[in-house]
């Protein structure tokens, strides 16, 4: 990677050493993008290069036995890899609150912000970064995420994920509001304003966690179909391991930007989870690599639906039946975009490759086995750079 000019120093320096992120430096107030967030044109999205017209399919799965819905299922993830469900059972009220939480997080002050940012969180399993790999990357990518492991071991430390002091507020201004709707964890009698204070306080991070467990039993119901689609009968203990064992909940964060023709939300790449659930807001900006040539098609937003994107891992598992498609990010020159990806990935140790139900015909694997840590590590040792990650784990 070339040196960077003094002022792209200093700007990396601030944005990422101090942990200010990219909304510290748009809260300055710049108006135009830094040359440390200007892609090289080769690498702009281009009008010319969108599909206008086109659409990933629009799956209603409200009946998850219908063959048909099935069988839509499965050639969505074969044909495009990516697809939007809706009529899921996730309750709406649950999809507005995390993205709220994730406006609400991203509104707090920089001191409070910065409580959480790599190396200064209190438990590694909640991080705010920001880019991707900014160590790796010539040029970043204009987000900040704040990322929550959320495996069952995880959880346990989750009275020290962020509390949003402003709910508090919101919250004792309306003498309406059912406490019990919070789910909180613990018996608590609401007797005293101390009691109220701490239950609120678990507001956010319970937004986080509904929404995680709302959606499981859509993930759940997707994996079935699709490894029914690979002949795969039952989902074990052990499978279900390799296919899901430590989510990761993602609250992205995308501020305006002076000109976002000129950088990347995300630069292309595709996902290293068994699938993605993202919940996206009503600004859109995703963007899907099309089958044909360099073309991009728009994921218009569908108020209430979950898009999903099958990941490296089950594109490995199904021996390229299913495909993990390139997908981008465009910012919003006049609005703050959020989105919420569920990355639904193997347990650390987990061993994945070929699933035996696809090769039992005789058909030759196309990739070796591999330890889900040690892809993971790969992936982020690296700028997003397409699909290359996969070369990995390929024969």
């Amino acid at each position: 990677m070339a040196p960077r000019n003094p002022n792209s120093e200093k700007i990396l320096d601030f944005v990422v050493n101090k942990g200010n992120g990219i909304k510290g430096l748009v809260d300055t107030g710049i108006e135009t993008v830094p040359d440390l967030y200007i892609l090289p044109i080769e690498e702009r999205l281009l009008p010319n290069n969108i599909l206008p017209y086109d659409s990933i399919p629009v799956i209603d799965v409200s009946n998850w036995d219908d063959p048909k819905v099935k069988e839509s299922i499965c050639d969505a993830a074969g044909k495009w890899g990516f697809f939007q469900i809706i009529n899921h059972g996730v309750p709406l009220h649950v999809l507005d609150a995390v993205k709220e939480a994730a406006h609400r997080f991203f509104g707090l002050p920089y001191e409070e912000r910065n409580k959480y940012w790599a190396g200064n969180s209190p438990t590694d399993t909640v991080t705010l970064k920001t880019s991707f790999v900014p160590q790796a990357e010539a040029v970043l990518e204009w987000k900040d995420y704040l990322s929550f492991r959320c495996s069952p071991r995880d959880l346990e430390s989750f009275p020290l994920w962020p509390p949003v002091c402003r709910r508090f507020a919101d919250v004792m201004g309306d003498t309406t509001v059912d406490y019990r709707k919070y789910r909180l964890k613990k018996n608590l009698e609401l007797q005293n304003s101390t009691h109220i204070y701490n239950c609120l306080m678990t507001v956010y991070r319970d937004e986080v966690v509904e929404y995680m467990e709302s959606a499981k039993s859509v993930i759940r119901k997707l994996l079935e179909v699709l490894l029914e689609g690979l002949k795969v009968k039952q989902i074990d203990k052990a499978r279900e391991y390799t296919l899901m064992g430590s989510p990761i909940v993602n609250l992205m964060y995308y501020p305006h930007c002076p000109n976002p023709d000129f950088t990347a939300g995300v630069r292309p790449h595709s996902d290293i989870s068994t699938l993605t659930v993202l919940l996206q807001d009503d600004n859109g900006g995703l963007y899907v690599r099309a089958t044909e040539n360099d073309s991009w098609i728009h994921v218009l937003p569908i108020n209430g639906a979950l898009v999903i994107n099958i990941g490296d891992i089950l594109q490995i598992m199904s021996n390229d039946r299913y495909k993990s498609i390139e997908h981008r990010v465009v910012a919003n020159r006049s609005k703050d975009r959020v989105s919420v990806p569920i990355f639904v990935n193997p347990g650390p140790d987990a061993v994945f490759g070929p699933l035996p139900e696809v090769l039992e015909s005789g058909e030759q694997p196309l990739y070796k086995e591999v330890v889900f840590s040690d892809y993971f590590k790969y992936f982020f040792s690296k700028k997003h750079d397409g699909k290359k990650s996969m070369d990995f784990a390929r024969i």
